[in-house]
């Protein structure tokens, strides 16, 4: 395919390894584009979208997952600024822009005008990781969860996407995919909960994951069981469960008001590695 004035273009299958080098150099940061792009091998049918590389000097030296999810990867704000170039030309298909903070800023800046107002937009949101033993006792009753399960979890579920996003995934009729989303997780073995009485009181998910890194989302606590530390021990468990079983390091994303999770966190041994930014529609 053409490659445009700043050096973009769509990466295909041929690109996938020169693509892999170029996210591996920050495996942790950017498991999400190596996951996508180790499941599809950067064929836009199975991506759901494209994955833009920019070249200098014949070099791979940033990309752009665009779906969805629009994701800078490796980018200078002068990639970041070429991407949002090339995304000028065409309507508007993602309906979030996710990504190290500098890139996100760079890249909304020059659609802002264009793309209309978000719905919300997060920024400077502390990226953690822990990349050895939690640093307080696991939670030994947060297990995986099971098909049986579902009818307590999938309302949970439903419940932390609502207060996290502030739409309920179930919006406009596409429970069924939600639902779909949330047994898949659960197939792969990549969904923790604690459950007492029959009711769910913590509950996490692995979003994806490399042979380096795993990423977690959906961490949530009703709200009548916070404040009793079920969240920082729930997440030794789960980083526990997740480094013996799935990748070495874990890591999430946490809004920066969020001082009661952030807490949380602290306490299970997360640190802090860069800052991330969220723009919604």
């Amino acid at each position: 395919m053409p490659t445009s004035r700043h050096g973009v273009r769509v990466l295909g299958p041929a690109d996938l390894e020169a693509f892999l080098a170029l996210a591996g150099r920050d495996p942790v940061t950017n498991v999400f584009a190596l996951y996508r792009a180790r499941t599809t091998s950067l064929e836009p049918r199975w991506l759901g979208g494209e994955m833009w590389g920019r070249y200098a000097d014949g070099e791979l030296v940033a990309a752009c997952h665009v779906g969805a999810n629009l994701v800078p990867i490796e980018a200078t704000d002068d990639d970041a600024r070429a991407f949002a170039e090339r995304a000028l030309t065409r309507s508007r298909t993602a309906t979030t822009i996710v990504g190290p903070h500098e890139a996100v800023r760079t890249f909304w800046n020059a659609v802002a005008g264009s793309w209309g107002r978000p719905r919300e937009s997060r920024w400077m949101q502390p990226h953690l990781v822990i990349d050895g033993p939690p640093a307080v006792e696991p939670d030994p009753l947060v297990r995986r969860t099971e098909r049986g399960d579902l009818p307590v979890l999938y309302p949970a579920c439903v419940a932390m996407y609502t207060e996290e996003v502030g739409v309920s995934p179930e919006l406009g009729g596409t429970g069924d995919l939600y639902r779909a989303r949330v047994t898949q997780l659960m197939s792969r073995g990549w969904s923790f909960a604690r459950f007492e009485q029959g009711q769910l009181v913590f509950k996490a998910e692995v979003a994806c994951a490399t042979d380096d890194a795993a990423q977690i989302q959906g961490v949530w606590v009703p709200p009548e069981h916070r404040g009793k530390g079920l969240a920082t021990a729930g997440m030794a468990a789960v980083v526990e469960i997740v480094r013996a079983e799935i990748a070495p390091t874990v890591s999430l994303y946490v809004n920066e008001w969020n001082h009661p999770a952030r807490r949380a966190y602290r306490r299970a041994g997360f640190r802090e590695s860069t800052r991330f930014s969220t723009v919604m529609w």
